[in-house]
C-alpha cells in the first residue's frame, strides 16, 4: 500500500519572472534537487506550486522553496551550493528551532558573501560583534573563508589599517623540510588557501601590491611571538595544530583595534603524538569569557561536495 500524500500549494511573492527562472535553475535542476532531498514532487505553473509527497517532506519542501525565492531577491545566483546548503539546513533549524541571527552581507569586490546557513550567518555575526572568534568545526564548511571576506570588508571601510593571516607550520603526515627554497617558499604551502581566499575576492594584482606594502602579511605563527597586533583583522588558520603554549603566545598578541578569528578542526590534529591540541584547550578554557564568540560547526555545514558532509559523518560515526 502506497504511503499517503499531502499536496500542499502556495504561490511565490512577488512575481517575478527572472527570479522564478533562478529559482528553479536551468532544466529545473534546483527543483529536481529539491525533490531528491526530500522525496517530494514539485509542480508549478508561473509562481503558483503544489509540491506532493509525506507530510514532513512536504513542508521542508516549502520552507526550502520560500527561503530560496527569498534569496533571488538579495542580488544572488543561486547553485548548487546553495541549494544543498538550504536543504540540508532547514531540517535541521526546524528541530532545533531557528536561529534567529541577522542576514549579514559582505562585499567583496563586485560580489556579495552571505552565509548559506545558519551556522555561517551566526558566524558572520559573532565576527561582526566580538574581538575574538572561534570557528571550529570539519573541513568545507567555509570558516576560513567567511574570516577572510570579514578582513577584506573590515580593510575596504578602513575599520583595520591591515590583514595579518597566520597558520602553524606543522607537516600533515609529508615530509616537506626538505623542499629547496628560503623560508618564506617553505612556508608558502601552508599559506596557499588563505592566498586563494584572497586572490578570488581581491584578484592576484590586487593581493600582490597589498602584500608588497605590508598592508596583507601572511607568516608562520612561530613569527608572532613578540608583537603587538594593533588595528589589524588577524586569522589563526589551522589551529588545531597549535600548542597551548603557542595558542596563549598568540590570543596575547591582541592589541587595540584588532580582530582576531581563530579556525581549525579537532578531529584533523597533526602535532605529534601526546602533544595538546591549543584550540581544543583554549574553546574549553575562554568560550565563557565576554567577547570572545565561538561558533561550532558540523557535517550539516559542509558547502563542498556533498559526499564530503557523508564522508565526515561516516568519520565522525566511527570514532563513537
Amino acid at each position: 500500500m502506497n504511503a499517503p500524500t499531502h499536496p500542499v500549494t502556495f504561490l511565490l511573492d512577488p512575481e517575478d519572472n527572472q527570479r522564478l527562472a533562478d529559482l528553479c535553475g536551468e532544466h529545473n535542476a534546483h527543483l529536481k534537487q529539491v525533490e531528491e532531498g526530500f522525496g517530494v514532487r514539485i509542480s508549478h505553473r508561473g509562481h503558483l506550486f503544489c509540491v506532493d509527497g509525506g507530510s514532513k517532506g512536504v513542508q521542508n519542501a516549502r520552507d526550502v522553496l520560500t527561503a530560496l525565492y527569498e534569496d533571488t531577491g538579495k542580488e544572488v545566483t543561486l547553485g548548487p551550493d546553495q541549494v544543498y546548503m538550504a536543504i540540508s539546513q532547514i531540517p535541521h533549524d526546524t528541530a532545533k528551532g531557528r536561529v534567529s541571527s541577522e542576514d549579514v552581507v559582505i562585499r567583496a569586490r563586485k560580489s556579495l558573501i552571505r552565509g548559506k546557513g545558519e551556522n555561517q550567518k551566526l558566524y558572520l555575526r559573532n565576527i561582526l560583534d566580538n574581538d575574538i572568534n572561534f570557528g571550529v568545526g570539519p573541513a568545507g564548511t567555509g570558516k576560513t573563508y567567511l574570516a577572510v571576506a570579514c578582513a577584506v570588508q573590515a580593510l575596504a571601510e578602513e575599520r583595520i589599517e591591515r590583514i595579518i593571516l597566520v597558520r602553524p607550520a606543522v607537516e600533515a603526515g609529508e615530509r616537506l623540510g626538505f623542499l629547496p627554497g628560503d623560508i618564506g617558499q617553505k612556508v608558502d604551502p601552508y599559506l596557499r588557501p588563505l592566498y586563494d581566499a584572497l586572490y578570488e575576492m581581491l584578484g592576484a594584482e590586487r593581493v600582490g601590491r597589498l602584500i608588497e606594502r605590508r598592508v596583507i602579511e601572511l607568516a608562520p605563527l612561530a613569527y608572532m611571538r613578540g608583537r603587538t597586533l594593533a588595528n589589524a583583522f588577524v586569522i589563526l588558520d589551522e589551529a588545531q595544530n597549535t600548542t597551548e603554549a603557542q595558542m596563549k603566545m598568540f590570543l596575547t598578541r591582541i592589541g587595540f583595534g584588532s580582530c582576531a578569528v581563530i579556525t581549525g578542526d579537532p578531529s584533523q590534529v597533526d602535532l605529534p603524538g601526546g602533544t595538546k591540541s591549543g584550540l581544543v584547550h583554549a574553546v574549553s578554557l575562554l568560550n565563557s569569557i565576554d567577547g570572545i564568540s565561538l561558533t561550532r560547526f558540523s557535517a550539516q555545514d559542509v558547502v563542498r561536495h556533498p559526499l564530503v558532509q557523508r564522508v565526515i559523518a561516516a568519520y565522525e560515526g566511527e570514532g563513537r
